[in-house]
């Protein structure tokens, strides 16, 4: 005899992302000036003041953010995912719930909040980089009761005012060992500190980075990538992944210590927003798949590259048979290297 089905809301999803999602304006500058130091870092952005300024073009994005990025990364992927966020009783709202809804992603765990708006950032592009204005509502931040345990948690950036939910998620952990954790600190929770969220930490399965916040997380100067993944999994994360720009990705699960190079761009990059979100999602989509930790790392930079071709974080993201194609066209100096 044939069992019925279970219910959808009683199935454990594969990837569960947490944290807030956003609408997007980019405008797209045409007159800008760009001053860098000698190493072309500590870049700032100047127009001139009190002036008209034009602009080439803007483009509405909504649905993004850290955690939505990975959500839809993952869905795309073929994970099972859902989203666990807040959004405002408005048309803001409505549109990042479509939007995530066509992309395949569980809306049941989005909160709609009367009397509080959707979160609404604007994005200055100049060439290939951004700066980005933010304003994070004042979201009641909860694990939602009816939560089924999934097999991983995402969870990025947040509001500031969130301090106490990280300490009630990692009890939550603690009690749902059949879940593992991904960390992607935003902005808030760097400046938080390692020490306000050490239990946190310590219930992480992957933590990812790129190296300047890797550096800030552990109160460092300038500091080789090596040793800034054994200094983040001292923390108590079981594996470590730091981007570092050309450089490429580390990752360590302190048995090996590896390194990829960025998947060569086929044209100059358009617009960079996303790209640290399609490399640590996608190398997370890709454990939680049953890859290697080398076969992980070698699908992160893929997405990466596909996505900085497109504007926005989303619209690049790749089908799992797209990123596969891209891995068997990949030149031979496309490798993992061990450290």
């Amino acid at each position: 005899m044939n069992s019925l089905p279970l219910e959808p809301s009683t199935l454990p999803l594969d990837f569960v992302a947490i944290g807030d999602t956003v609408v997007d304006e980019f405008i797209k500058l045409k007159e800008a000036h760009v001053s860098c130091d000698v190493n072309r870092e500590n870049c700032t952005i100047s127009m001139k003041w009190g002036d008209k300024i034009p602009y080439d073009f803007s483009v509405f994005v909504p649905a993004v953010g850290n955690a939505a990025n990975a959500a839809v990364a993952a869905a795309r992927l073929g994970l099972s995912t859902g989203f666990v966020s807040n959004v405002g009783k408005d048309r803001f709202g409505e549109e990042i719930l479509a939007t995530l809804s066509r992309e395949g992603v569980d809306t049941r765990y989005v909160a709609v909040n009367d009397g509080i708006p959707t979160n609404h950032h604007y994005v200055l592009s100049y060439e290939a980089e951004r700066t980005i204005l933010i304003r994070h509502e004042k979201y009641p931040y909860l694990i939602p009761s009816e939560l089924t345990p999934p097999k991983w948690i995402y969870l990025s950036s947040v509001g500031e005012h969130s301090l106490a939910f990280h300490a009630e998620l990692a009890q939550w952990l603690k009690e749902h060992p059949e879940t593992k954790l991904a960390f992607q600190p935003g902005t808030f929770q760097i400046k938080m500190g390692k020490e306000k969220l050490a239990e946190l930490y310590a219930t992480t399965e992957v933590v990812a980075v790129n190296k300047e916040e890797a550096e800030k997380i552990l109160e460092l100067g300038k500091t080789d990538p090596e040793e800034l993944l054994e200094k983040m999994r001292a923390l108590g994360p079981k594996i470590a992944l730091i981007t570092d720009g050309p450089s490429g990705a580390y990752v360590s699960d302190g048995a090996q210590t590896l390194n990829v190079p960025m998947y060569p761009n086929p044209k100059p990059p358009f617009e960079r927003t996303g790209a640290g979100d399609a490399m640590t999602s996608t190398f997370v989509a890709a454990l939680a798949l049953g890859k290697t930790l080398e076969e992980a790392l070698l699908w992160g930079p893929v997405n990466s590259m596909s996505v900085v071709q497109e504007i926005g974080a989303q619209r690049g993201l790749l089908t799992r048979n797209a990123l596969l194609k891209f891995l068997a066209e990949a030149p031979a100096e496309y490798c993992v290297t061990s450290l």
